[in-house]
Parts: structure tokens; sequence; C-alpha cells
């Protein structure tokens, strides 16, 4: 059955396009011109065979007049609105201008969906344009050549007397110095087109364990089933660079122990439950916070209520991200600073203190989330010793857009939040919404 809040002004909106009257419509659908009349005030319910001969006579997909069918879109109107508020957009009627022009209403849907795209492209190529270190000693490395290329060169096109001997050894030096470069290049060429998440080509050990993760849907399955097993093999491990395999056979000495604390199947039982606690979660199987933020972030989305799959993010004390587990709208840098004011940080100011914190992403379409985190403090070398401090985590996507969360970005240098007082140095994107830099600045 069609929802009938808004079917009947579909209805009348259309006809008036078409120049129907009320009473040739209704001859043609085969019911009263009177029960139309209702049915365009939305005083009569309306579905099944009615509603497809009245999309016949109407010339319309019957989709088009059903509630269902335009929700996706009419939800992308408003969100592609929210982001351009200096517009004004009608927004109590985006139910009309979608049933109306359903064609020009899906070219907006599309544009905003490319500009989110693109915007989250930029903030990737910006995080790794000024913080990747294999991109930085790249670029060195080319202008080294070039500069010491152009310094011979020149020597030798100036015109002065030059013995045979030392023209000799500047050609030599031109030519091992264009080698030089001619590698350097191709690497770095070779390195951007990949992505610097391919195989092989991963800056960075971490960003190496990383990419071998999402291959493996952030699951080791195969620990999953023989968790007490030591000769287990896991997939793909051998393939991994020797400072990777390090970092993951750590992370898989981690995930052996989680699971042996909340064995798959009694927390995926439980999770359907208490998904929204992870304070109730560990109570339930008496484990550290953590624990229950590692073996929900290692979940799939099909075992999660509402589909959504966590994300999750980790740093020492230093601040630097050792863990990095993404989730849609919820960017993570891989080379440079975080975002401060995420509860990530604020943990650590209290350890062992449980924080939840709703947040919301500034960017050009907004993402809101639910974050809890915990700052755990361990003793590995013993009294006296300083501490290890490591801050957890865990990203829950909301389905509700709230606004009286907290705004927090990627990292400065694409936030457009620019009274944020927390800034490290100027963004590269426009400026925010006044909603966004009021919230921040109550901080």
């Amino acid at each position: 059955m069609a929802n009938p809040t808004r079917i009947g002004a579909r209805i009348r909106a259309k006809r008036g396009d078409l120049g129907l009257r009320q009473a040739e419509l209704a001859r043609s659908c085969g019911i009263s011109p009177s029960y139309l009349n209702l049915i365009e005030h939305e005083r009569r319910r309306i579905g099944g065979a009615l509603l497809m001969r009245i999309a016949g006579a109407l010339d319309i997909a019957p989709e088009m007049l059903s509630e269902g069918a335009e929700t996706t879109l009419t939800t992308a109107l408003g969100v592609a609105a929210d982001a351009h508020p200096a517009t004004n957009a009608e927004v109590d009627r985006l139910d009309e201008f979608a049933s109306r022009f359903p064609g020009w209403a899906q070219v907006i849907e599309s544009q905003h969906t490319e500009l989110g795209r693109l915007q989250r492209l930029v903030a990737e190529l910006s995080d790794r344009l000024t913080y990747d270190p294999f991109l930085s000693a790249s670029m060195h490395e080319v202008l080294s050549s070039v500069t010491a290329v152009r310094s011979a060169s020149a020597i030798l096109a100036d015109g002065g007397e030059i013995s045979p001997e030392w023209q000799a050894r500047f050609h030599r030096n031109i030519f091992e110095d264009s080698q030089r470069l001619a590698t350097s290049t191709e690497a770095l060429v070779e390195y951007l087109d990949a992505g610097g998440n391919a195989a092989g080509t991963a800056s960075l050990p971490q960003d190496e364990l990383e990419a071998w993760l999402s291959e493996n849907a952030w699951q080791v399955a195969v620990l999953e089933e023989n968790p007490k097993s030591p000769d287990v093999q896991v997939p793909g491990l051998a393939e991994l660079g020797p400072s990777a395999r390090i970092l993951a056979e750590t992370f898989l000495a981690q995930y052996r122990s989680d699971i042996e604390s909340l064995p798959l199947e009694p927390f995926k039982k439980a999770v359907g439950e208490l998904v929204a606690d992870p304070i109730a979660l560990a109570a339930e199987f008496q484990v550290g916070l953590p624990t229950v933020f590692r073996r929900l972030a290692s979940l799939a989305a099909d075992d999660l209520p509402g589909g959504q799959p966590f994300g999750l993010v980790a740093c020492d004390a230093s601040g630097t991200l050792i863990f990095r587990k993404p989730v849609f709208g919820f960017d993570v840098p891989h080379y440079g600073a975080a975002c401060s004011l995420w509860p990530l940080f604020h943990a650590m100011q209290r350890p062992m203190a449980p924080l939840r914190q709703q947040v919301r992403t500034v960017a050009r379409e907004e993402h809101s989330f639910d974050t809890f985190a915990l700052a755990e403090v361990d003793y590995p070398a013993g009294y006296g010793k300083p501490p290890v401090i490591t801050s957890w985590m865990l990203i829950r996507p909301m389905k509700q857009k709230t606004t009286d969360t907290l705004a927090v970005g990627m990292s400065c240098r694409i936030c457009a939040v620019e009274t944020c007082p927390a800034r490290r140095e100027p963004s590269i994107v426009g400026k925010a919404r006044e909603g966004d830099e009021e919230m921040t600045a109550r901080l």
C-alpha cells in the first residue's frame, strides 16, 4: 500500500501539468470525480491496481507517485540544499519539485554526489602531498637531480675554456644524473598511478597492513573458525613486507586474544540487543571496552543491526594514529595529524574514563556519528618506568542527522571551520556554515 501522505499532491500537480480536469482523469481511471477529489486531498488511501490506473492515465511511472520511490531523491535534494544555505532553497517544496521535475532532481542529486566525491579526493590528495614521506623523498630526489643536471649544463654552456678532461667529467655527471632523474621519475609516476595503496607500493608498513586488512573486510576468518589452533595459516600474511608482517603478527596476537574473550557467535547474538551500548557489552562479557571496540569493528555489516559497519581509530600518547579503520563519511588522515577535537584525543586527558560524544563531519555532505572513546594505560616496563597509553575511538554511523553535535573535521588543512580555537594552519577549502562555526566556538 502506498503511503497517502503526499501522493495526492503528486497526482494533483501532474494532472495540472497535463491540463486535465478532475472529471476527465476520474473517468479514465474508472472512479468518480468526488473519490478522486478525496484522494488528491489526502483523505483516501490509494495503492495497488488503482495506483497503476492513475499512473497510466497520467502517462507516468507508478513509482513516481509512490512515497518510497522518491524518499531517497528528496532526501538527497535536502542534503544538497543544506550544503548551500545562502541560496534559500524552498526545502518545504522538495517533494513537489521531485515529483514534477524528476529528471532535473536527479541531475542535482548526481552533481551533489560528484562534488562530495571530489571533495573527498581533494582531502586525500592534500593529505598525501603534505605528509606522505615517500612522495616527499621522491620529489626531493627529482629536484636534486634536475639541479645537478642544470648546474653541469650551465658550466658547459657558459662558453669559457674547459679542458677536455673536465668536459668529459661534466658530460659523465650529466649522463649519470639524467639516469637517476629518469629512474626517480618513473618510480614516482608508478607510485602515483597506484594510488599509494596497491600491494607493494604502500609507503609505510602501517599502510600495507591496513590495505591487507581492508582486502579481508577487517576480519580474519581463519582465526574466527580456529581461535586456539597455533598452526593456522593466515592468507596473504606471507606476501606482506618484513616490517608490515611484524605489525600484522602483533595485530593477529591481539585479534586472537579478543576472540578468546569474545567468541563470534555469542558476541553477535549479544550485539543485536546491546549494539548501542558498548559499556553494557563489556559488562555482559566482563572484558575491557577496547576489546569490545575492536570486536565491533571486526563485524561485517550483515552482522550488525541496520547494516552499518563501525569504524575504529587508535593513537598512542604522541597522538600518532596507529590503527585506522575508516567508515564512510568519517575520513581519517594517513600521513598528517588528525583533528584535535576528536574524542580520541580528549580521552587521553582522563585515562580509563569512557567518553561518548555525538559528532558531525564538516564537509559538503555532512554525516553524523556516535563515538565512544577510552584511553587505556599499561606498564610493560614495570614500576618507575614510563607507561604506555593507547587511546581507542569507536565510530558508529547515525542514520538521523543531528545539529546539536560537535563539528569536527579530518585535519586543519581541509577543515572549513575558520574560527576553530584548535586550528593549527589555514584551510585550503571554503568557509563552513554559521552553525558549524558557532558549535565549535562553544569549546
